[in-house]
């Protein structure tokens, strides 16, 4: 295994991250396991979570995914994991957290809630990347940073990271950083994917600069990549099958973002372009996500341990120039489909 540092810290983490999220839903407990297994077997190191995992988040269910994850990391080398959570951003007109009452704030009193919260639940006495999970408008960046450095110096914490933010506050949480002797933001996990390539226009160019990582999240768009939503009818049992079931907004407005006409069609290129190749659509998607210098680690889920096969082919290719080419040339007819 290739093992690649993540911004300008001491982790080296493998270029896949095995992502948590169905650990508690869509994934009960032996399966969660079973994909754990399977991961660490493939020489993943690397594991991804938080405080309101599963999705969709509920206030009965959050801190499911980190109990379960906790259960397995007693079976292993505690050393040979790099274990990175998040603490739930504020509270916002898209999204009210189920947790500490909707009040979540970046703040230096529910940083520290969260994060003993999570330690307690893993069963574990630190965290090597404790990230935002999304930004937080109202309480001032260097509060922020401030609460959050304070972990770094307690030990509870190696290194921090943002999530879903843009390039102003990437630029100015580390800048305050900078010049306040803080710790600074290693990483940044964003959406980024052949359907979704947002990050590219200044994000990219601001990690390159200043040496800060991307760990994208949903590289085969929420599973559209896998060609399973170009199929008729949607599979019931699917993310955005099930999404569209529900009452709850959000969810719904998610799967029309993910599930349209641009995706559909973007989709159905990109599934003759990986059968050209010789390799699964979801290798094609998985492997264009980790070639891109910016990219520390792609961040995969699976609801069971069969799913991973085809993600972590990705490892053992390199997409040729003419793949990449072919793309690129998809992305110019259907710019950002996701919307």
């Amino acid at each position: 295994m290739e093992y690649r540092y993540i911004g300008k810290s001491g982790l080296r983490v493998s270029p896949i991250c095995m992502g948590t999220m169905s650990f508690g839903t869509w994934s009960d407990e032996k399966a969660s396991l079973a994909i754990l297994d399977k991961a660490y077997e493939r020489g993943i190191n690397f594991y991804d979570t938080a405080e309101v995992y599963p999705v969709p988040p509920t206030g009965d269910l959050a801190g499911t995914t980190e109990t379960i994850f906790g259960k397995w990391i007693k079976t292993r080398n505690r050393d040979s994991l790099i274990i990175a959570t998040k603490v739930a951003g504020a509270a916002s007109g898209w999204f009210v957290p189920p947790i500490r009452s909707g009040l979540t704030a970046i703040d230096r009193h529910h940083i520290e809630r969260a994060v003993e919260g999570s330690l307690r639940r893993m069963g574990i006495d630190y965290i090597d990347l404790y990230q935002v999970h999304w930004p937080d408008t109202v309480v001032p960046i260097a509060e922020s940073m401030e609460a959050l450095d304070r972990l770094v110096q307690s030990g509870k914490v190696r290194y921090i990271g943002t999530s879903n933010e843009n390039a102003y506050g990437l630029t100015k949480a580390n800048t305050i950083a900078e010049y306040e002797g803080l710790a600074r933001f290693q990483s940044i996990q964003n959406n980024f994917s052949l359907l979704n390539r947002r990050f590219m226009d200044e994000l990219a160019l601001v990690c390159r600069k200043e040496h800060v990582s991307l760990l994208p999240y949903s590289p085969i768009g929420g599973g559209m990549l896998s060609g399973k939503y170009n199929a008729d009818p949607i599979p019931a049992r699917s993310r955005f099958g099930e999404y569209l079931q529900l009452e709850n907004p959000r969810q719904r407005a998610m799967a029309d973002r993910f599930l349209n006409k641009g995706t559909l069609a973007s989709t159905a290129r990109y599934i003759d372009i990986a059968k050209a190749a010789g390799i699964p659509p979801v290798t094609l998607a998985v492997a264009w996500s980790m070639q891109h210098d910016f990219v520390a680690s792609t961040i995969i889920g699976a609801r069971d341990a069969s799913q991973l096969d085809d993600s972590f082919a990705a490892l053992d290719i390199k997409l040729s120039d003419d793949v990449m080419k072919k793309c690129i040339e998809v992305h110019k007819e259907i710019p950002y489909p996701m919307g």
